[in-house]
């Protein structure tokens, strides 16, 4: 890219900045200061300093350096690769649904005459009556889990959505049960659905850099549109290539089913991989702080969701002593130690740590953990306390196997009781105190991370109240 600038300078001015640069310039001579010159588009832009008279008339060469321009991008880095997987995803995500809609015509037709007048009168109240009210439902069952499971809620979804199309490539097979197979695949579309309109803004949000989430947003509808043309291309070639042969067209939509469904869900898979929230969770915020207690290292919003993954609920069952947010579930068997913990709570306190037992599978077996609860009306600051501590914590508990078996019997003596006690104190004491806490919220900030709210799910939102 190329850029016209005129620039013009008196002699008697004295021009001094004190940086360089080593990356490619515009270059201002002493000879052609007067007139315009074409320069070239850069990182920085060289120019001369030293206009001394004196200079000028013994015909001396001005020396130069370089002043840096910056050029700011609208996105994040990663927002390339994401568009790429998004492509793939919304092609043939496109195309499968052009194939299901000819099915479903298919379908009408193929079924007792007396099928269209009632899918006509039924169309509504079961198909997107049912749809829309599922929906609502959906949305309203699991708000908070938009934010705080927005990989996993995306990607689940999406794998609803290949379903639904399925069971609509399934009507022309099953014409007399049109209705009851067409509403459930509009239940799950619009289940889907709400999925994507609710974690759209999170995804375009981490991409924004600038607080510009209506650009990003803009660019997101113009790609859909674009690329849903493309699948819609991609249908129509697929049904040229068979318009001449029923036979092929009725069984074209169950050979490429498999093949585009598993081309959309890994474009929607890789695709997820390259979105970045920087809003903190409590997963979230549990990588970071491990991350920090073994090598001081507050790891970049981009490592963290390498980590996070999909974060599937399976993959937390593999976790030793593993940490929940919330309170004391008096369904499930509370250790005699916990209860002493909570009996010596004190006023000022704005949080206290715990040990529970909660069932694992079958209720015969039985899971180790650390609980954090919160006070109602605690900061950030307390919570990013709290959960430091309970890290710690579970790294001492991980050390020491003879704690599990105490769990397990619940038989606590007077010594161990001390110890536990003991541990918590000094870990409080000695590895989260309040100055560290503030050097880690300053670190963390400083990685690209938003500390000004920490999202939490509906159950971790529970507070307890000491009056």
């Amino acid at each position: 890219m190329q850029s016209l600038s005129q620039v013009y300078c008196d002699s008697r001015l004295h021009f001094q900045l004190p940086w360089n640069s080593n990356k490619t310039h515009y270059v201002f001579s002493k000879s052609n200061l007067r007139r315009p010159k074409r320069l070239n588009l850069s990182c920085s832009l060289k120019t001369s300093y030293g206009f001394e008279s004196e200079r000028i008339e013994r015909g001396e060469k001005p020396e130069a350096f370089s002043l840096p321009v910056v050029i700011r991008t609208s996105v994040q880095e990663n927002y390339m690769e994401y568009v790429k997987w998004k492509f793939l995803h919304a092609v043939f995500s496109s195309a499968l649904r052009v194939l299901a809609t000819q099915a479903m015509f298919r379908a009408m037709g193929f079924g007792y005459s007396k099928s269209l007048p009632s899918a006509a009168a039924l169309n509504w109240v079961l198909k997107d009556g049912l749809g829309r009210l599922s929906r609502c439902i959906y949305t309203a069952s699991l708000a908070s889990a938009f934010d705080t499971n927005l990989k996993r809620v995306r990607f689940s979804t999406s794998i609803m959505f290949t379903l639904s199309i399925g069971v609509e490539l399934l009507t022309p097979v099953f014409p007399r049960y049109f209705l009851l197979l067409a509403t459930m695949a509009n239940v799950a579309k619009q289940i889907s659905l709400a999925g994507y309109l609710a974690t759209g803004s999170a995804v375009h949000r981490s991409f924004a850099v600038a607080g510009n989430l209506g650009e990003v947003s803009a660019k997101a509808q113009i790609q859909t549109v674009c690329f849903d043309n493309v699948g819609l291309m991609l249908a129509a070639f697929l049904n040229l290539l068979c318009k001449n042969n029923e036979r092929l067209l009725a069984v074209l939509p169950f050979v490429v089913y498999p093949i585009f469904s598993a081309i959309d869900l890994l474009g929607i898979y890789q695709g997820l991989k390259h979105v970045h929230p920087q809003t903190l969770t409590k997963d979230r915020l549990e990588i970071i702080l491990d991350r920090w207690i073994h090598l001081k290292h507050i790891p970049s919003p981009a490592e963290v969701s390498k980590e996070e993954g999909i974060d599937f609920p399976w993959r937390k069952g593999r976790v030793l002593w593993p940490i929940r947010i919330g309170c004391v579930d008096p369904k499930d068997p509370i250790p005699k130690i916990s209860m002493l913990t909570m009996q010596s709570l004190r006023g000022e306190d704005s949080y206290f740590i715990c040990l529970e037992t909660t069932p694992k599978g079958f209720r015969s077996n039985k899971q180790q953990g650390v609980l954090l609860c919160l006070r109602e009306g605690c900061s950030v600051t307390d919570i990013i306390m709290g959960l430091l501590q309970a890290c710690y914590i579970r790294e001492e508990l991980r050390r020491r196997d003879k704690w599990k078996q105490i769990m397990e019997t619940n038989v606590v003596s007077e010594s161990l009781l001390s110890e536990w006690f003991k541990m918590v104190e000094d870990v409080k004491r000695c590895a989260c105190t309040l100055e560290d806490v503030e050097l880690l919220t300053e670190e963390l900030h400083r990685s690209g991370w938003s500390v000004k709210n920490i999202l939490l799910s509906v159950q971790e939102q529970v507070r307890y109240n000491m009056s």
